[in-house]
């Protein structure tokens, strides 16, 4: 199938162009209107800017599917105020069997989150809150008594709440699928092409079977996590390498090692103390860390180490000097000064979602309190020669890379004043940064048409950017053309 995108601009340039599409791939680019092209089947942009489809490249895609169905806690000021959402959610819909929120942020609140508050909200029914940053989840007493018997206080973290979050994602495949396929579909509406999900549990099976039913709107990189490992390498699953039967659409992505916690439930590992007189927790010690890299690297599994404090990401940086291969940081929120450099040096790419810097900025300033300068170091990554890769970490924040480009470019967002201005970069590297391809001759069609100029878009028009259509391998995925 040939066909050409009619009129394009490329972004930077007011030049039009037209742009032709076969089998997948483009295979020309040239002045707009040229006798040569005409004839062909033409996709008429209008002057709107082509740019290369975007990447998600941190996402745990079956949690965010399922968080419109869930109780947005999210905006709560304190505990008492998360407490009367459920009351009302409890009242509001009398047969659900667990309610399930989702987005507390409690270190800023002036209370504590306790069971007896959720209890007096609901009874005996069983209610789980889970953190927005994933790691950290608030119970009742009934569900204590169903899902952590025994256990002590109102909050699960870590591990713990990362094994309820997942005995909570509904057993009925069908549904959770027809979920993920909406999320899909929001997804392409924003330009999206690909994702890499690091979703929990052991997911070939799932968007195999996704795949085959007809999800064919986005590219997927699976992860793996340390239960698993060892089946991914004895089925010889390789990173980048496709899925048979996926057509190309399903790839083995990176081993993922959560290697200590998160700024909110102030577990990330930290040289310096919290208020509290803590410093986050470390998961794997440094010997464990390393022989786990070393086994992924062995069975050709790239590893991805989750690291948010500094010194969380200094003893991953550490373990891949001693590891002798590159790989990727997954967060790296906190960096010290001196290990900046080491990204590059190493090989190791710096998987990072700016609009956590938006999200946890308040945060930040009071539990990094001195230390923000050296907080969400976007730009001196850059400066380094680090190779970034921009994510969500949805449903952590929204799936929505412009959200992620507009962070990166301006480090404010609902009209604040500029986080750490000094650590803004470029469109073109934020852009870049959230990319997989070019357009360019032989470059796979996965394109993006949107209305304005990436380059030139102030962060609130980036926020807001308007997606006119999207193009897998040259088949429209989203179109309002």
């Amino acid at each position: 199938m040939t066909f050409v995108l009619a009129d394009a601009r490329l972004p930077g340039s007011g030049e039009l162009v037209d742009v032709t599409v076969r089998d997948g791939s483009i295979a020309g680019i040239a002045p707009a209107g040229l006798p040569a092209e005409r004839g062909r089947d033409r996709i008429r942009l209008d002057g709107r800017w082509l740019i290369p489809g975007l990447w998600d490249q941190h996402v745990h895609f079956t949690q965010w599917a399922q968080t419109a169905r869930r109780l947005d806690v999210s905006r709560a000021a304190s505990a008492a105020e998360a407490a009367s959402l459920v009351r009302a959610r409890a009242e509001s819909d009398p047969g659900a069997d667990v309610i399930v929120g989702f987005g507390f942020h409690d270190a800023l609140w002036p209370d504590l989150p306790t069971r007896e508050l959720l209890d007096a909200a609901a009874g005996e029914r069983p209610v789980v809150l889970i953190a927005g940053d994933l790691h950290c989840s608030w119970l009742n007493t009934a569900a204590f008594e169903r899902f952590a018997p025994g256990a002590e206080g109102a909050l699960l973290r870590e591990d713990e709440s990362f094994a309820l979050t997942s005995r909570l994602t509904p057993s009925d495949a069908v549904t959770l699928d027809r979920w993920a396929a909406e999320a899909a579909e929001s997804a392409s509406e924003r330009g999206v092409v690909g994702i890499v999900d690091l979703e929990y549990g052991w997911n070939l099976e799932v968007w195999t079977r996704r795949i085959a039913a007809g999800a064919r709107s986005l590219r997927v990189e699976f992860g793996v996590y340390r239960d698993r490992i060892a089946d991914a390498v004895d089925l010889r699953l390789r990173t980048g390498a496709a899925v048979d039967g996926t057509g190309g659409l399903l790839t083995m992505g990176p081993f993922k090692v959560i290697s200590d916690g998160s700024l909110n439930t102030r577990t990330a590992l930290c040289l310096h103390p919290y208020p509290d007189g803590g410093h986050g927790v470390a998961n794997l010690t440094p010997a464990e860390l390393l022989a786990d890299l070393r086994f992924a690297v062995a069975g050709g599994i790239e590893p991805a180490v989750h690291a948010i404090g500094d010194e969380a990401n200094r003893l991953a940086l550490d373990a891949f000097e001693a590891l002798g291969a590159g790989g990727r940081i997954e967060h790296a929120q906190l960096i010290d000064p001196a290990d900046i450099p080491r990204f590059a040096a190493l090989g190791v790419t710096a998987s990072v979602q700016p609009e956590h810097a938006m999200d946890d900025r308040d945060v930040a300033d009071r539990l990094w309190a001195g230390r923000t300068a050296d907080a969400f170091p976007v730009a001196a990554l850059l400066a380094s020669g680090a190779r970034l890769a921009f994510g969500s970490d949805a449903p952590v924040a929204p799936l929505d890379p412009w959200a992620a480009i507009a962070s990166a470019v301006g480090r404010t967002r609902d009209g604040r004043e500029p986080w750490h201005p000094e650590q803004r970069i470029p469109a073109a590297a934020a852009l870049a940064a959230s990319t997989r391809t070019r357009v360019a001759v032989g470059e796979p069609a996965d394109l993006a048409v949107v209305e304005r100029d990436p380059l030139t878009a102030s962060p609130d028009e980036l926020r807001g950017m308007r997606v006119s259509a999207t193009l897998l391998a040259g088949r429209l995925t989203h179109t309002t053309l």
